[in-house]
């Protein structure tokens, strides 16, 4: 390849490279020479080709990481970690360049592209934590009997990760994978392969032997590939609860260890007492960031009584932003057709539109666009009241009491985050302890846990058993051992000896 340094310093279109598979350490074509365009969403323009594999390449990614697996995993877990240290210290001395790229081919803006590797770096700063996390257990059980717990690899792993946080969701995995001595192959989405691309290289400068990492590139042929490999032994997914569902179902066949985050609707509950200020930009923030391609969006606010002042403050500040500054673009055409479709049945059904971001664009960047959106007057049983839009539209729904919020959200099939926002401490715990949400927020508009503490919904948000993230995604890629030690008969030993 040539060289992969991202020079551009602004959002003006810029083609890049082509984006190969990355295995055992060296860059390849896919063996069916097949490869699919990447395209800038700002622009709607052809960054460059990407690979695009069938199970013959993935087969050739997991014989790589097996060949690496004995003796990565031999490599004491200290050292390990060293790696992970280089690999932050490279992420940070080149954020800028990580974060213009990833802007570039997922459409973000700077600010929230860098929010996405500086997220990434983080679970990296986890990673190198595991040492002194991760030692096990040990504890005598008995007169001269002891017993202890370790935590071994699985041995090659496999994630297949989207869109939406090119860096970040990687490294959701990665870290705690790698640390524990597991070789990976991973499958980004084929819409914003070149953060993964430039993450393979980080690695390979950090240190990391040929052959731990490799990434495969391509669709849903690759992603089954993955599934049916029984060489892989545990297998991570972040996407759409739809495909989720698919995924599980079939990796688990194989035996793999499975754990799949789908997707959510999101619900934040405003009550009157609710601080307005606080409230309204926090919302919005929610709503908004990433341009409502994210699982923890804020997708429905439900207006518990008379909280229109709040409402009156959330439309004046989103009215006030500016397309392609302080939100970036959707990522493809049939992205911008499914959220407009939305708004249009929602609005054909009786909610008001109180901000249109239908038809927006902006200037010199002709890519794909919808701006900032609120639906009010939006039930429950509307298609903007109960799915995933994944796309700016806060949907507002309104409810005479806490219980009736609670029950709305409850009622949904997802359950990944719920939020209540409140002064009043009793009001906030009596909400907290009745959501069926994973995640939980008061007075928080995205309430992801940071490390050490796992990410992950319950219901319709997740399959599988534990997290990806913090220690519990360590947990995930290993599998304890329990080793009993008696080295002489107890003198006074009784029937539990």
């Amino acid at each position: 390849m040539t060289d992969t340094i991202f020079t551009p310093r602004s959002y003006e279109f810029k083609p890049y490279v082509d984006c190969k598979n990355w295995i055992g350490g060296e860059w390849s074509d896919a063996a069916s020479g097949k490869t699919q365009t990447v395209m800038n969403p700002r622009h709607e323009k052809e960054m460059g080709k990407v690979a695009w594999s069938d199970a013959a390449d993935v087969d050739r990614a997991v014989a790589a990481a097996t060949a690496a697996f004995e003796g990565w995993k031999a490599t004491p877990l200290k050292e390990r970690a060293q790696v992970l240290y280089r690999v932050k210290n490279i992420m940070t001395e080149r954020l800028d360049e990580l974060a213009w790229l990833l802007s570039h081919e997922n459409g973000k803006t700077l600010a929230q592209a860098k929010g996405d590797v500086l997220k990434g770096i983080e679970c990296v700063e986890f990673g190198c934590s595991i040492p002194n996390l991760g030692q096990g257990e040990q504890l005598d059980v008995s007169r001269g009997i002891n017993c202890a717990v370790t935590h071994e690899p699985v041995g090659v792993c496999a994630g297949v990760v989207p869109f939406n946080f090119p860096t970040m969701v990687p490294l959701w995995m990665l870290p705690q994978a790698l640390v524990a001595g597991n070789t990976f192959v991973l499958k980004p989405s084929e819409q914003v392969p070149y953060s993964s691309m430039r993450l393979a290289e980080v690695f390979k400068e950090a240190g990391l032997p040929d052959g731990v990492l490799n990434i495969v590139n391509g669709g849903k042929e690759t992603v089954e590939a993955l599934c049916d490999n029984p060489t892989i032994q545990a297998l991570g997914f972040v996407g759409s609860t739809k495909v989720a569902r698919i995924v599980y179902a079939r990796a688990a066949q194989t035996g793999k260890k499975v754990v799949c985050l789908g997707g959510a609707k999101n619900h934040l509950v405003v009550v009157p007492d609710a601080e307005l200020k606080l409230t309204a930009d926090t919302v919005v923030a929610s709503a908004y960031g990433c341009s409502g391609q994210r699982c923890m969006a804020a997708s429905v606010m439900i207006a518990v009584g008379d909280v229109q002042p709040i409402i009156d403050s959330i439309v004046k500040t989103t009215s006030g932003m500016t397309l392609g500054e302080d939100m970036g673009s959707i990522i493809n055409p049939a992205s911008v057709e499914r959220i407009t479709g939305y708004i249009n049945e929602a609005e054909k059904r009786g909610a008001k539109v109180l901000v249109d971001g239908r038809g927006k664009s902006v200037a010199g960047q002709p890519g794909n666009w919808v701006g900032p959106t609120i639906l009010d007057n939006v039930s429950p049983d509307m298609p903007a009241g109960c799915e995933e839009i994944f796309g700016p539209v806060l949907s507002i729904i309104r409810a005479k009491t806490l219980d009736e919020a609670i029950a709305i959200e409850n009622d949904n099939v997802y359950g990944n985050a719920a939020a209540i926002f409140t002064t009043n401490g009793g009001v906030a715990r009596y909400a907290v302890e009745r959501f069926s949400a994973g995640m939980c927020g008061v007075n928080i508009g995205v309430p992801v846990p940071r490390e050490p503490f796992a990410f992950g919904g319950w219901n319709d948000s997740k399959l599988g058993t534990g997290d990806l993230t913090g220690f519990d995604g360590y947990r995930f890629w290993t599998r304890p051992r329990k080793v009993t030690t008696r080295w002489e008969m107890a003198k006074d030993s009784t029937w539990m000896s």
